[in-house]
């Protein structure tokens, strides 16, 4: 934009108008959240409810969803939110410290394991048909971060319980089905219980709109390549820090800001879904480089987790 251009946009007043339109667009996603993400939004007696299709496949990859073990947990020394090397198949610092307080036996251990345990989640991407709280999300593509209800949900659709039911892909253009987000607040939790796939049908009737939505998706692969998580010893310095282990002064690359004091400035009282999410966007904000829920969407059984870690 030249000068002449600038004063020209003063005298129309157009620069004001973009930026409102730009604080509105900040407000209405959060502020510092991925625009990639979609996310779901309640009223205030927490019920919230969206139109869904799941989407196949990015082009050049084989599943049309990834899955993501994460820590979310707070200590002495603030707040551990990272990605889990256990998504990759490797060992991670938490799982191996929380191995040794489970296995020793004692009763309170293992009640701070159950609060530092993993926590599931999946991508996938969406086609959005329907979101009233946000019209201006329809016809768009995102991804959409769930938890371990909403991929049950999924699998119930391809492998029925019984056989008066038709199997379905989720994830087919054409023989797929929407999917109905219901979430209604439960035990002050987002609960998912009442959510339903729709009859069967093509997400369009033109393959040319299809193909091109098909092209908008995100890779998952690249959510869960190696260079998004941190090194193991990376890890392990934060999680020590974090337990009060050991006492350092942060560098500027990993200083903590906001969400290390999120919890003791927060006087209301929220649910886990809001919690995470507000410690998400801070995160994020805190770091130079970005990273990549309800109680339904973190369970994941301490004692098969465990079981399954005492084999490596």
């Amino acid at each position: 934009m030249s000068f002449s251009d600038l004063k020209k946009q003063s005298s129309i007043g157009s620069l004001t108008s973009k930026l409102v339109k730009e604080v509105e667009k900040m407000n209405n996603s959060g502020g510092g959240g991925d625009d990639r993400l979609w996310k779901p939004e309640v009223d205030k007696v927490g019920n919230g409810f969206a139109v869904l299709r799941f989407l196949p496949a990015p082009e050049g990859e084989d599943l049309p969803w990834a899955k993501m073990y994460s820590h979310a947990f707070q200590g002495p020394g603030g707040w551990y939110i990272e990605n889990s090397l256990t998504t990759l198949g490797q060992k991670d610092p938490v799982s191996e410290h929380n191995r040794e307080l489970w296995n020793s036996g004692i009763d309170s251990n293992k009640e701070i394991v159950r609060k530092q345990k993993r926590k599931l989640s999946y991508y996938a991407n969406v086609y959005v048909v329907k979101d009233p709280t946000n019209p201006h999300n329809e016809g768009g593509v995102f991804l959409y971060k769930f938890g371990k209800k909403i991929f049950d949900k999924i699998m119930e659709a391809m492998q029925p319980e019984f056989e008066d039911e038709t199997p379905i892909n989720p994830f087919d253009f054409w023989q797929g089905a929407n999917f109905k987000l219901k979430i209604v607040k439960k035990d002050g939790y987002w609960n998912y219980d009442k959510s339903e796939f729709e009859a069967p049908a093509p997400l369009l009737s033109d393959d040319d709109a299809m193909e091109a939505i098909w092209k908008k998706q995100y890779s998952l692969a690249g959510l869960t390549a190696e260079d998004q998580f941190k090194s193991y010893e990376d890890l392990e310095r934060r999680l020590k820090y974090v337990l009060g282990q050991k006492s350092r002064t942060p560098s500027p690359a990993d200083e903590e800001t906001e969400y290390d004091n999120y919890a003791a400035v927060e006087t209301q009282r929220v649910s886990e879904e809001q919690v995470m999410e507000k410690l998400e966007q801070s995160y994020k904000a805190s770091q130079s480089t970005p990273q990549t829920s309800s109680n339904d969407e973190d369970e994941d059984d301490a004692l098969s987790y465990f079981s399954k870690l005492a084999d490596m």
